[in-house]
């Protein structure tokens, strides 16, 4: 019992001395330790409570401990000055671990330059001493993981955790991140071809180092990340990682390559030029909301008054009215309204799927499996969901001017390509500010560099292609906002459409034959390119980033090639003010719906074995796709316009005549702009591998919601407030000629 007490007595001692010890060690010098000590162990630096147990001392102790450690963690440099005992208890330790995952080195290679070299080799003795700084370098840099067969070969490390080192000497060291890629090759071998697929998450989409990454993933490279001092150039992190590589397959058989794309590296070192680009464009968002904003004040406190139409066209108050306005209006083709909506919100899920294949998947086999199954056609048809909205345009137009024809209004060609522009620049131009000069800014991440920063630089040479419509002929790899190739199509195909509408209208027979004729030819103009050069306007399993390039720049984004469904639109247009009371035998209704579903069903369901993981590319099969699926597809919304304006509405018309499908109608355009800038900041965001399930990942609610809020505010903004000033132009010009041709 005597000796339970005298050892009792000892440990209080010894804890009096080990708290009088750590009252000099503070994070903050004008802090001390013990005023951060729960409960009332101490006071002034003694002991004040009884100890009752052995028990409540091993809790005292281990609560000192904890609170010591938290303090630590505000400032480790004088934790680890102050108490070197921990070098002991890691030493054996890490010793291990780094002989098992050793530190990415480029102190003695040859070809790294003599910077590089200098702080490696101060990197490596912090981390032999343990600094928290060369800690965290260490630690961000990728490991080998598990779950390589399941197709978890891309590593993102830890970005946040590099972007935060610096060391905290007179020169000092920070992190650089760094995503070097490494494509091994296809063994010869066939069960080690098995196993490479396997990794290679079957091959769903095959690319090369030389195929552009920014709109399209590299899906065949590994992607590891590396985090090194900031004076590593990439050559020198290249030559690293060519070392590791080559140490990993010394003495096989493997064929691989490496490469270090500059702009996959991200350094922590602060910038100190200032970025007026992104202050300017910044000022100039902020500038037309106040406006708007301003506007929409002078509305509302002017009541019922009369306002000036100016001020009046910027009225946030007022166009946010006009569009949520669904009120029926004279000449309205009720049914387009729901058959954009349906292609649109196909059209962001194949959008959305391509930008998944960029992401790194612990389950990336299993993903590639789960695609890889017919009905996926769904998100691989994307080609096949713009063409409608073509149609639509040739449509619209053509009813329009048809209409205009029959009541002797003049047609103004210029103006009405003075309107067509007053509607589409100020939006697209507002996006490419936006997408140049402010978004690379206002995010970070491991592929940030290459899918928003890379591209905004493209923008910044060739953003006058865009708003002068010719950007489509001079390819995806350069072309600024890829996505918007359908704007300078449907733009140019818009120019020429007076000219189809005059020639239908003044000679209806030699004209249609003329424009059939001319259908034609573009048909059998995509049957021999896609067949003679081996593209693909379906993306089908296993295509290459070559073939899906090589189709855009040699068919799927040029206008002649595209012109078979506008002249659909410019005929229905002609038959909707023509026919209007046109009467359709039971027996010609139901021939028509039947050859809709068919056309519909052939277009959509036909092509869906080009999905499977087994498919075999066939020129044959991507031939006929890219000449009449189209064809089908359209022609099956345009029967349920036809019948539907004309009187004979079915179930699936009333569906697409919606009425709060004009909600869609208002914010199309800005939809179509926004989805594909709203997708690559959050590829360039992320941070970390993540779980493959199809719905989640392809259904984002978030994301839909910040599309369809962001292109609200787009259309808010520039859209509605451009056409308004388009109207005040225009208003005073037409009416009196109006007047006089209705007299």
């Amino acid at each position: 019992m005597a000796m339970r007490f005298v050892f009792l007595i000892s440990c209080v001692l010894l804890v009096g001395v080990t708290v009088e010890q750590t009252l000099t060690l503070s994070v903050n010098e004008s802090r001390p330790l013990f005023s951060f000590y729960p409960m009332n162990i101490l006071t002034n630096g003694t002991v004040v409570d009884k100890v009752n147990s052995f028990a409540d001392l091993e809790q005292d102790l281990e609560l000192g401990n904890q609170m010591k450690g938290k303090l630590c963690a505000k400032n480790y440099t004088s934790c680890m000055q102050n108490d070197p005992d921990y070098e002991a208890s890691l030493s054996k330790v890490t010793g291990r671990l780094f002989a098992n995952s050793p530190p990415f080195d480029l102190s003695t290679l040859d070809g790294v330059g003599e910077e590089c070299r200098k702080d490696s080799r101060r990197f490596l003795d912090a981390l032999r001493t343990f600094q928290m700084w060369a800690l965290q370098m260490y630690d961000a840099s990728a490991k080998v993981p598990s779950g390589f067969l399941s197709g978890n070969i891309n590593q993102l490390g830890d970005f946040d955790l590099c972007m935060s080192s610096r060391s905290m000497e007179d020169r000092p060291i920070y992190g650089k991140y760094c995503l070097p890629s490494l494509q091994v090759e296809t063994p010869h071998n066939a069960y080690l071809s098995a196993i490479h697929n396997r990794l290679y998450a079957h091959q769903v989409l095959k690319s090369k180092f030389e195929d552009p990454g920014h709109r399209v993933p590299k899906f065949s490279s590994v992607n590891w990340a590396l985090c090194v001092p900031h004076t590593c150039t990439t050559r020198d992190v290249d030559i690293g990682f060519r070392n590791v590589v080559q140490q990993i397959f010394a003495g096989t058989d493997f064929e691989y390559k490496t490469e270090m794309d500059p702009q996959m590296c991200s350094s922590a070192k602060p910038e100190t030029n200032v970025n007026y680009g992104f202050i300017y464009g910044t000022a100039f968002f902020v500038s037309v909301f106040l406006v708007a904003a301003a506007a929409g004040l002078y509305d509302y406190l002017n009541g019922d008054k009369p306002k000036n139409d100016w001020i009046m066209a910027f009225s946030l108050r007022r166009n946010l009215q006009s569009m949520l306005s669904i009120e029926k209006q004279a000449n309205d083709l009720e049914a387009v309204h729901g058959i954009r909506f349906i292609n649109a919100l196909m059209l962001i899920f194949s959008h959305k799927s391509m930008a998944l294949l960029f992401l790194p998947y612990t389950n990336r086999t299993a993903m590639s499996e789960i695609i890889g199954q017919p009905w996926t056609v769904i998100g691989r048809a994307a080609s096949l969901y713009t063409d409608p909205f073509i149609m639509l345009s040739g449509t619209l137009t053509a009813y329009s001017l048809f209409g205009r024809l029959q009541k002797n209004i003049r047609i103004n060609i210029l103006e009405e390509y003075a309107s067509r522009l007053f509607r589409i620049v100020p939006t697209l131009g507002a996006l490419i500010l936006f997408c140049t000069f402010v978004l690379p800014f206002i995010g970070s991440g491991p592929m940030w560099n290459l899918v928003i920063t890379h591209h905004s630089h493209i923008c910044k040479k060739n953003w006058w292609r865009n708003l002068m419509f010719i950007h489509n002929y001079f390819g995806f790899k350069d072309m600024c906002l890829t996505h918007t190739h359908h704007v300078g199509i449907d733009t140019q195909l818009f120019f020429t459409s007076p000219f189809m509408v005059l020639v239908l209208w003044k000679w209806p027979k030699k004209g249609a034959f003329t424009l059939a004729t001319i259908a034609l030819i573009s048909t059998i103009m995509r049957y021999y390119v896609t067949y003679s050069m081996k593209l693909s306007n379906y993306i089908h399993f296993g295509t290459s980033i070559e073939q899906l390039f090589n189709t855009a720049d040699y068919m799927y984004i040029l206008p002649p090639h595209r012109l078979t469904v506008y002249i659909m639109g410019i005929f229905l247009g002609y038959l909707l003010r023509n026919c209007k009371n046109i009467i359709l035998k039971p027996i010609q209704l139901q021939f028509g719906n039947v050859l809709a579903i068919i056309s519909f069903v052939t277009s959509f369901i036909g092509p869906a074995f080009m999905g499977s993981i087994n498919y075999i590319y066939d020129p044959v099969h991507a031939a006929w796709y890219a000449s009449f699926a189209p064809i089908l597809w359209c022609f099956s919304f345009a029967w349920i316009i036809f019948t539907h304006q004309n009187g004979y509405k079915s179930f699936i018309s009333e569906m697409f005549a919606f009425r709060y499908f004009k909600l869609w109608t208002k914010i199309s355009y800005t939809v179509y702009l926004t989805q594909f800038p709203i997708f690559f900041y959050n590829v360039g965001t992320l941070r970390h591998s993540e779980y493959y399930q199809f719905i989640p990942k392809n259904l984002n609610i978030l994301e839909l919601i910040c599309i369809f809020g962001l292109s609200s505010l787009l259309t808010l903004l520039f859209e509605t407030p451009f056409q308004n000033i388009k109207n005040i132009i225009f208003r005073k010009k037409r009416a009196p000629e109006t007047a006089k041709k209705l007299s």
